[in-house]
């Protein structure tokens, strides 16, 4: 039923000694782009986070949307490398020379940090206009950040004529986004990005990560995407607190928040075996079970905001509704018979939030060059 993916072993360095980069002082030419999709996580979220998966063992299932990250890097001819992140407001400006002593910070941390780990790994960068955003507004709960790391990481290795397979780029991202910069989080969204697809993750307790693609009947993914409907809150929220909050339930002695993200991972592993079998009814029930034990994980998943627009949902005639991300905001996901989805959309919109209409995709992180 699954294609399984070679295991990744973080004992695998990515060194550029087993590449073929670009000569250095090689000027870039062409604009190249990338992009990747964004990622609804249907179970399984939590346990990725290495505080758990480390311990426990962690899984995942998720599916990729029509929704993306992007990157665009343009040549530019001063020497120098600009970043513009999202709005107009993000942006930055240096020297490629700097970038071995620069202290990622602000609103262009991220980006700074891919750049100072190429450049260390890779040598020097070409001058170039680097911009990158995403369709998601931010704390969407859709892994915008993580997406806009793998397209960078995906860009730029392109542009540097460096071979890195998805397992590759995914980890390359993760390091540099969790390890170097230390912000919070869990794994399976560089995972999503740079694979596509509807997939369930395996995080090993030794830090290894397998990607097994599921071999979903095109008639169950129909139905389960003409079920969906994506809605966003309006309201951005920070994971960071939450996911802390998860890894402190991982590290304590057995705690109710440890009993649910054990939960948690049980309903992720039941998801998978309904979906291979496209029975929906139960993948809906073990969709609802999985929210409850995720709001016992940590005390700020949910509100009483979010809790009137889940109730009001499901007394409209929704099956079964989850937020995605960590909680507290961002985008919920409802399922609802086909026929009935036009009432559910009515009333959630009645609250004031946006219906995003989406499809899902099969297809990773992907790049391409321009002519002009």
């Amino acid at each position: 039923a699954t294609t399984r993916k070679p295991c990744e072993r973080p004992t695998r360095p990515i060194h550029p000694s087993a590449t073929t980069p670009r000569p250095m002082g090689d000027a870039l030419v062409q604009t190249r782009r990338a992009r990747a999709p964004l990622r609804l996580g249907f179970g399984g979220g939590g346990t990725d986070v290495p505080a758990y998966s480390s311990r426990y063992g962690g899984c995942v299932l998720n599916a990729t949307i029509s929704m993306y990250a992007y990157a665009s890097v343009a040549p530019r001819a001063d020497g120098r490398i600009g970043i513009r992140l999202g709005s107009l407001q993000h942006r930055a400006e240096l020297a490629p020379a700097d970038l071995a002593e620069l202290e990622p910070r602000g609103s262009t941390a991220l980006v700074e940090g891919i750049l100072r780990r190429f450049a260390r790994d890779y040598g020097p960068l070409p001058s170039m206009d680097l911009a990158a955003w995403s369709d998601a507004p931010p704390g969407s709960g859709l892994g915008s950040s993580s997406t806009i790391a793998v397209v960078i990481c995906t860009v730029l290795a392109e542009i540097l004529r460096i071979p890195l397979g998805e397992y590759d780029v995914a980890r390359l991202a993760y390091e540099i986004e969790r390890v170097e910069l230390g912000m919070s989080g869990g794994q399976q969204d560089q995972y999503a990005a740079a694979f596509g697809g509807v997939n369930f993750m395996e995080f090993h307790e030794d830090g290894g990560v397998l990607v097994n693609p599921l071999r979903i009947k095109s008639s169950v993914l129909s139905e389960l995407e003409s079920s969906l409907i994506l809605y966003y809150t309006g309201v951005s929220r920070d994971s960071a607190k939450i996911i802390e909050d998860q890894i402190s339930a991982a590290v304590s002695t057995p705690s109710r928040s440890l009993e649910a993200l054990h939960r948690i991972k049980q309903e992720a592993v039941a998801m998978k075996k309904h979906l291979l079998r496209g029975d929906l009814a139960s993948f809906y029930e073990a969709i609802n079970a999985g929210w409850l034990a995720k709001k016992q994980s940590a005390h700020s998943i949910s509100n009483s905001s979010i809790e009137n627009l889940l109730s009001g949902a499901m007394e409209a005639g929704a099956l079964a509704a989850k937020l995605s991300g960590a909680g507290g905001g961002g985008f919920i996901m409802f399922f609802a018979r086909p026929e009935e989805r036009s009432s559910i959309v009515e009333r959630l919109l009645s609250s004031g939030g946006q219906v995003y209409p989406v499809s899902f995709t099969g297809t990773g992180a992907q790049h391409w060059g321009v002519n002009h």
